[in-house]
């Protein structure tokens, strides 16, 4: 944690997004844990932009008793969360809207469930902003999909993680087609980085080495008055390492910033 911080702070930056810590996520260790973390974060001038969770990050549960056993320990997870978030300083908390379980499709009815659950976790996470983070197997997996979830849940806490390169995944053209279909206000947070396809399929590559336009989609936000946090989200890993790779994209997107 202290290598993390002192990173940051050689590129004098100033947010970060907790997922896990040690180890773990965040939600699953002890709230000594969560306070000797942010106090490092602290020491190193560092503010805790959004926590990182993994909140209905699972298939739809079904209908009846064994369902119902499920979602009480999301229930559980929503409140950890609520519990770290407050003890990190942030009122941002990124999850999800389930996933796809093997052969199941999208449908009309599962959608219902999906805002139905959603409008139930946003009473019950008051004083908080979900951040729901679309990906790919998701139900909202695109800027399409999160537009469909702003028409239907309208609970003013519950706004959009908005992942272009997700969505270029899951075979969108996220920008400028799907960031146009969305609604600037909600969005909470931002993941960046790059991608490409390559033999048929999309890999992720070092930010300026793919094909997404990082520097249209900041242009854009800046345009629209977002003033909202932005995470690189490293996923390419180059043979040097994981901590190689992260400088590497995030010298090269620094670089794309200095352009906005």
């Amino acid at each position: 944690m202290v290598q993390v911080a002192k990173f940051l702070q050689q590129y004098n930056l100033h947010w970060a997004e907790v997922r896990n810590i040690w180890g773990p996520y965040n939600t699953s260790q002890p709230m000594d844990k969560i306070r000797e973390a942010n106090r490092i974060l602290d020491e190193h001038g560092i503010k805790v932009s959004i926590e990182g969770t993994g909140f209905f990050k699972i298939p739809l549960p079904p209908e009846g008793p064994e369902g119902q056993k499920i979602l009480d320990k999301q229930w559980e997870l929503l409140a950890a969360s609520m519990e770290r978030a407050k003890a990190f300083g942030t009122d941002k908390i990124r999850v999800f809207t389930f996933m796809l379980g093997r052969g199941e499709t999208k449908t009309e009815k599962a959608y219902g469930r999906i805002w139905e659950l959603t409008y139930e976790a946003a009473r019950r996470a008051k004083g908080f902003r979900l951040a729901v983070e679309n990906i790919g197997g998701g139900y909202v997996s695109t800027g399409a999909e999160a537009a469909l979830l702003f028409k239907n849940v309208k609970a003013e806490n519950v706004g959009l993680t908005w992942d272009p390169n997700n969505a270029g995944e899951s075979g969108e053209q996220s920008f400028p087609d799907g960031y146009r279909k969305l609604d600037p206000a909600r969005i909470f947070h931002v993941h960046l980085r790059d991608y490409k396809h390559q033999d048929g399929k999309v890999v992720w590559t070092k930010v300026g080495d793919g094909e997404f336009d990082n520097l249209g989609q900041l242009r854009a936000m800046l345009k629209d008055g977002y003033k909202g946090t932005f995470t690189l989200e490293t996923h390419w890993r180059d043979p040097k390492g994981k901590m190689y790779s992260s400088e590497q994209s995030l010298k090269a997107l620094l670089d794309v910033v200095a352009k906005v």
